[in-house]
């Protein structure tokens, strides 16, 4: 297939969607207003815009009409429904497949009657929509009721990436408990740090030789670091708590080899996907997650990891202690996460699944 994406060409999702579908065979050309990085394998052409901001999704209309009659693709792929859905509508170019990513259905339609407008006439001019998950599906149609079938198409992994990822030891001289993400309070790093505090302090009672192994590892930069290295101050667990600070996305293979347990409690409804519980996952690192948004859809619970409550420190606090007390469920979940991802979250996989979508809008459009 010709495949057209109107999309971030500074976006990592944009990315990986463009040189997998590349990869996979097909001609990609890479339509944005955002400058492109250098990540986009030789075979994908982008072609990027003079035009910045809300208003240039409008402007560019006129020269991405004229850039589509040259190209002639077999389908559109356009990604957010807010901005660049705008202008593939207007384009009017069909087939059109839109995909939701995120604050595009959970934050812009809420901002006034007019954006929740806008983004409901896209998704309704588009020939298929596609979302990261179910529960960002079901959001999609809160806003636009009519809409037929949503196809779920989830952020994949990189496999080969973590081909490499040791599998956990039994015997440990430490046991490091982390997350890799940013440090901002709709990501509840604040819970993580009041649980691993209240488990240290109970093992510390408890089981002294077991709580001296723990450890709290925290990879990413943010707003709210120096608010939470004085929490862990406050709370006795600084000695305990390393704040790596952020890394470039390819070393987070290695930051997570050297957790043991990974956790996630977001405290946020529109967390649409949890790309780093599947990281994990690859990286056969059991999990600790909240039930918020598409965070428990991407794990098993009882098999692949633990769900639980989200802003409930004690919950998160109970469920890693269970994985610290018990080695050998550590490797086996660590295990069946990695097939898990594997089975269902490839990149394989994943593109596979894209491509049924797009060539499913090509016989559906009019």
């Amino acid at each position: 297939m010709k495949i057209a994406l109107i999309s971030s060409a500074s976006s990592i999702h944009t990315v990986r969607w463009a040189n997998g579908l590349s990869d996979a065979g097909h001609q990609v050309h890479v339509i944005s207003q955002h400058g492109a990085c250098d990540s986009f394998v030789p075979t994908v052409q982008v072609h990027r815009f003079p035009f910045r901001g809300m208003l240039g999704y409008f402007l560019m209309v006129p020269a991405v009409r004229k850039l589509l009659k040259e190209v002639k693709p077999d389908v559109v792929s356009a990604h957010y429904a807010s901005g660049y859905g705008t202008t593939a509508r207007l384009v009017g170019v069909h087939p059109l497949v839109l995909s939701v990513w995120g604050s595009d259905v959970y934050d812009f339609p809420y901002k006034s009657p007019l954006h929740r407008w806008l983004v409901r006439k896209n998704l309704m001019a588009a020939d298929s929509v596609a979302s990261t998950s179910h529960c960002m599906a079901e959001q999609t149609r809160q806003i636009a009721p009519k809409l037929g079938e949503i196809f779920i198409t989830p952020f994949g992994v990189d496999m080969q990436a973590y081909s490499d990822a040791p599998p956990l030891k039994t015997h440990n001289d430490k046991l490091v408990i982390g997350t890799v993400k940013t440090m901002a309070a709709k990501y509840g790093i604040d819970t993580l740090v009041k649980a691993f505090a209240l488990l240290y302090k109970k093992l510390a009672a408890t089981q002294p030789g077991i709580a001296h192994k723990l450890e709290l590892r925290l990879v990413g930069g943010g707003p709210q670091m120096n608010e939470l290295q004085q929490l862990a101050k406050e709370l006795g667990v600084a000695d305990r708590t390393e704040f790596v600070g952020q890394v470039p996305h390819h070393k987070v293979p290695g930051e997570l080899a050297q957790l043991d347990i990974y956790v996630a409690l977001s405290r946020q409804e529109s967390e649409s996907f949890g790309v780093a519980i599947i990281e994990a996952g690859a990286a056969r690192r059991p999990v600790v997650v909240s039930d918020t948004g598409g965070l428990q859809e991407v794990i098993l619970n009882g098999k692949t990891g633990i769900v639980v409550p989200r802003e409930n420190p004690q919950a998160a606090a109970d469920a890693i202690e269970k994985l610290v007390l018990n080695a050998e469920l550590r490797v086996q979940m660590g295990e069946a996460g990695r097939k898990h991802v594997e089975m269902h979250y490839s990149w394989d996989v994943c593109i596979k699944t894209m491509e049924h979508v797009l060539e499913k809008s090509i016989k559906i459009a009019p």
